[in-house]
This record gives structure tokens, C-alpha cells and sequence, in this order.
């Protein structure tokens, strides 16, 4: 397959600065010499290529938009999506990775931890020297998190979780687990650590989706955990939420990665593929459906740059993420269905990664908010109408 260069009919790098591009290259390169050779072996072992998480560390790819001051890369959230799109470009698993360290993990750390928990957890996070994962599902509320029935309660100089959660990325492997639960009828985060007695994370296995990412429960019962390990500045069920905004930000980038790859070995596929005595690109019908990759990809580009100009100034809210997430992730799951029509046959088989993009993207449509909870939430907005209940 010829070089990744990605699409660009608006002039879209014109939008970027110097080191926004820069950035964006640097990990454009690292993916197609560090990913692409080994990730669909991992993806069909189902293991994740924990070996590159100490590259991503050395990079700055994790937690890249928080402070340079507790070891982080400290750039802006425009560049910080171009490292998702790019990571997703090679596989969902590896941007997931990303997005949880980062977003569900280290920003509740930064954002309401003690001076404390900060010096010692977020430089070994950003390195890459520590794994951390995000606890906020449960086997029975998903969509309704404000149900949780993981409890936490003040025992001496302890406090005791017992409950479980669900669908856990990076469980297995996190070295710290950010975990949220009910205290005194108010949801606060704790910090648990591998190895903490009355804790387990048995990893969920035979997924046809996300296989390159570990996926776990969290169980605790009785786990005791010291009182130091609360974050002192959670107040309720907003401080997960507004977490979860922070990586679905990273998801709508993300996809496009997805997106562009799928388009791209279709494009290509398509000029090289000898039916009819021509190549099949220069028929209408696959035409039609390069122009629909293109089309929306080209879109999608606009949104997350907008939305990423605006959390850069402070302005973005909550819906504007919504909406992209939910339209980003959707068109790249339907542009990787029709880049696996072009494909054909050798669509299914490995040698190609258009349908590992489609089997992650499904997952993708539904985490961090399924599309039609983001469907809602837009809708909330519009109509001043709450339509969850």
C-alpha cells in the first residue's frame, strides 16, 4: 500500500499552525513505522501491544494537553486531537489507551486531586511508566451512571469499596484505577491500586471488537483503601461526566483517523483493482462511494478543528462534543462499510484494515455515550426538553 497522506480537499492544513502539523507528522510517521507492521497481529492474538505504551510515554502522546509542570507535553487541544486521529488511524485500542490515560485518568488527577496524588501519579502516567483506567460503569447502568451502587464508606483511617464495574478499558493492565462511587448519597472519585486487597479486574474475553485493547471488570468487596486516596475536590456525579467530555473530544478526532484509513485503502484499492478491463475507480458507482468517504471526512475535519479552536479558548460545551462524537463516529463507521464493499471479498481478510476499523468503530459508535444518548442530549438542548426518562 502506498504512503499514508491522509485527505485534504478544504485546505485544511491551512487551519494548522507550524507545530500543530508538525505534531500531527511526527505521529503520522510513528504510527506507519511503530503500528501498522504488528497491529493486526496483536488484533487477532487479542493482546494489546503493551510494548509501545513507553513510546507513547517518551513522545508525549499521554496527557499531552495538560500542564508541563507535572511531566506532560502541555500543547494545545488542537494538536492533542490530531494525536487521536492519528492513533486511531492505526487501530481504536491504541487511541483508546490514549483517551483513557489522559482524559478519564490523569485530567480527574489533575483537575481535583491533592498536590499530593498529583506529584506522584501524573508524571509516571504521562511517561508511560504506569497504566490507569476509569471505573464508572456498571454491569447494570451504563447510559444511567446517577444509578451506581458501588458504595464507599468511612471505616477509621480507611474507606471500604464493594461494588463492581463493567466494560473497563485497560482494567487488567492499569497500575491505578480512578473508581467512582456512592459516599454518604454523593458520588466521589478514589484512587485504587493494583494489588489492593478485596480488588480484582478479571479481563472480559472473546470480543469481536477492540480485541488490541484490554477490556475488564472491576470487582470490590470489601476493598479497603486509605483515606488519602479519596480526590479531595469531587462533588458528585458531574466530576465523571465532565471527564467523559474530555474523551469523547478525543473519539470525534479519533474516528476521523478510522475514517481517513479506510478511505484510503479503498482509494487505493480501487485504482489498482482490474474488472471489466479497467481499474473498478472508474466506474460511477464506486465513485459515488469515494465521494461520500470524502465528503464526510471533509466535514468531520471542520467540526473537531472548530470545537478543538474553541476548548483552546475556553468556550466549548458539552453538546458541541455530543454532536461531534456522534456524527463523526457514525460516518466513519459507514465509510468503513463502504470501503469494505470496494474491498469485496479481500475485505474480510487480515492482509486488509478496513474491517478491523469497522469491528472497532461499533464499539466505538456505543462507549463513551451511544450515539443515540448523544441523540438526546443534542436534543435536550434544542427543545429545553429532558427526553431520558
Amino acid at each position: 500500500m502506498k504512503k499514508f497522506q491522509g485527505i485534504d480537499l478544504y485546505n485544511f492544513d491551512d487551519l494548522l499552525s507550524d507545530d500543530e502539523k508538525l505534531i500531527r507528522d511526527s505521529v503520522r510517521e510513528w504510527v506507519s513505522e511503530r503500528v501498522m507492521p504488528i497491529i493486526e497481529d496483536h488484533y487477532q492474538k487479542a493482546e494489546f501491544p503493551l510494548h509501545l505504551v513507553p513510546e507513547m510515554g517518551e513522545m508525549g502522546f499521554l496527557g499531552s494537553n495538560l500542564p508541563e509542570e507535572y511531566g506532560c507535553a502541555g500543547i494545545n487541544n488542537v494538536a492533542y486531537g490530531l494525536i487521536m486521529q492519528e492513533l486511531e488511524r492505526g487501530d481504536s485500542g491504541l487511541r483508546s489507551y490514549a483517551s483513557v490515560q489522559g482524559g478519564l485518568v490523569m485530567y480527574p488527577v489533575f483537575l481535583w486531586g491533592s498536590e499530593e496524588q498529583k506529584k506522584k501519579w501524573l508524571p509516571l502516567l504521562a511517561s508511560g511508566q504506569k497504566t490507569g483506567c476509569f471505573g464508572l460503569t456498571e454491569p447494570d447502568f451504563g447510559s444511567n451512571p446517577g444509578g451506581m451502587k458501588t458504595t464507599a464508606r468511612l471505616n477509621g483511617d480507611s474507606y471500604i469499596l464493594n461494588g463492581a464495574k463493567m466494560w473497563i478499558t485497560n482494567g487488567s493492565i492499569a497500575d491505578v484505577a480512578v473508581v467512582w462511587a456512592n459516599l454518604d448519597g454523593t458520588v466521589r472519585g478514589f484512587l485504587v491500586e493494583k494489588d489492593t486487597p478485596g480488588f480484582t479486574t478479571p479481563e472480559i474475553k472473546n470480543k469481536h471488537s477492540l480485541r488490541a485493547s484490554v477490556t475488564s471488570e472491576l470487582v470490590f468487596q470489601d476493598c479497603r483503601i486509605p483515606t488519602e486516596n479519596i480526590l479531595p475536590g469531587t462533588t458528585g456525579l458531574k466530576n465523571p461526566l465532565s471527564c467523559l467530555t474530555q474523551a469523547r473530544y478525543g473519539i470525534a478526532w479519533g474516528a476521523l483517523g478510522a475514517a481517513m484509513a479506510c478511505y484510503h485503502e479503498a482509494l487505493g484499492y480501487s485504482q489498482s483493482r482490474i474488472q471489466f478491463d479497467k481499474p473498478i475507480a472508474s466506474f460511477q458507482l464506486i465513485q459515488e462511494k469515494l465521494v461520500f468517504m470524502a465528503n464526510e471526512i471533509t466535514k468531520g475535519q471542520l467540526l473537531v478543528l472548530q470545537l478543538g479552536r474553541l476548548k483552546d479558548q475556553d468556550k466549548m460545551h458539552h453538546v458541541q462534543v455530543s454532536l461531534a462524537k456522534r456524527n463523526n463516529v457514525y460516518y466513519a463507521l459507514e465509510i468503513s462499510r463502504l470501503a469494505r464493499d470496494i474491498l469485496a471479498a479481500n475485505g474480510i481478510v487480515s492482509e486488509y484494515q478496513t474491517m478491523r476499523h469497522m469491528c472497532n468503530l461499533e464499539s466505538v459508535k456505543t462507549y463513551e455515550g451511544t450515539h443515540d444518548i448523544h441523540t438526546l442530549i443534542i436534543g435536550n438542548h434544542l427543545t429545553g426538553i429532558e427526553a431520558f426518562k
